[in-house]
């Protein structure tokens, strides 16, 4: 049956990938974006687009609505570490007042696109939502607020809420993929390597207690990630905040992912060997068993050199729009 989602933040990666996915099961999608981070062009063909930031959500959201997806959040640890205020603004305020827009309008169903950065330093592997909470950084921090937030408003107003905790989104789908500015992220990096717009790729530190030395990672590609959501909004129930981790179940090293880079792309991707970054985990790695669970949810699409096969394509596509203009 069709239905009517508004998708904070939907002009961005993850954002835009689920608003393209929730318009191929027939719903009727508006997306709300201020683009401070997101692209217009990256919100999907059949949309209806409003430009504005999640505090502006009361002025469009109105009884009509099943539902609300809500990616609108800032997600750089490091400004998060320099400007933390930035973060509990948008990422805290925006969302107590989308909930209040969404109690206003009568809108009882929430999913929310939380993060595994809530659990900060893990103390096993791999991590379960019954493991301790404890942020490292301004950005896990919010939205651990957040994720408090959104359950006492199911228990409190009846609000049918589902968060979903994942680390390293990866891969592209639909003219989508990831395009931050500056970019953080390894396998972007790593492609930025193949295409000649980077020299080098730096290894933080390769003598961690893992296989080949160095950090390993859970990579989940960015169509299973959107599958979830949509999984994620039919398992809602009311009164309940249900929390489940997303992954792979297991991780990639930052030294397979090179390799995958190289055997993918063809192209040489020096790299080079610098000091530890403080905080980094030898391996962080989530455990999806209950999201296999209660929403029935499998990633189809784990194979390391799929994902980075369509971040290329992707990556490729917008270097040479870029070199177009």
């Amino acid at each position: 049956m069709s239905k009517k989602y508004l998708v904070t933040g939907g002009a961005g990666y993850v954002g835009s990938v689920v608003a393209q996915h929730l318009l191929e099961a027939g719903h009727t999608v508006t997306v709300l974006d201020d683009l401070s981070t997101g692209f217009r062009e990256g919100v999907p063909d059949g949309a209806r687009f409003v430009e504005g930031r999640v505090q502006d959500a009361a002025r469009h959201l109105d009884p009509s609505y099943d539902g609300v997806l809500h990616f609108a959040a800032f997600s750089q640890v490091g400004e998060s570490v320099a400007k933390p205020g930035k973060y509990w603004a948008n990422n805290v305020g925006g969302t107590m007042e989308l909930l209040a827009a969404m109690r206003s309008a009568g809108v009882r169903t929430l999913v929310f696109s939380s993060t595994a950065a809530t659990y900060g330093e893990p103390v096993s592997t791999p991590i379960a939502e019954t493991d301790p909470t404890a942020p490292t950084s301004p950005y896990g921090a919010s939205k651990l607020a957040v994720d408090h937030m959104i359950g006492g408003e199911a228990a409190a107003h009846g609000l049918a809420a589902v968060s979903l905790r994942y680390f390293n989104v990866a891969g592209a789908y639909g003219g989508c993929g990831e395009r931050h500015d500056p970019e953080s992220h390894l396998i972007p990096l790593v492609l930025q390597v193949a295409l000649g717009r980077r020299e080098a790729i730096s290894v933080y530190g390769n003598d961690y207690p893992t296989p080949d030395g160095t950090c390993v990672r859970d990579y989940i590609h960015v169509a299973d990630l959107a599958e979830a959501h949509l999984l994620a909004l039919d398992a809602a129930a009311p009164g309940e905040h249900l929390i489940c981790n997303l992954g792979n179940g297991n991780g990639f090293s930052v030294r397979e992912v090179v390799e995958t880079v190289r055997k993918v792309t063809g192209h040489p991707v020096p790299e080079v060997t610098a000091a530890r970054r403080p905080g980094d985990p030898a391996v962080l790695v989530a455990s999806a068993a209950l999201a296999q669970q209660r929403l029935g949810w499998r990633p189809s699409r784990a194979d390391l050199a799929g994902i980075v096969s369509d971040a290329w394509d992707f990556a490729r596509r917008i270097a040479r729009e870029g070199d177009d203009v």
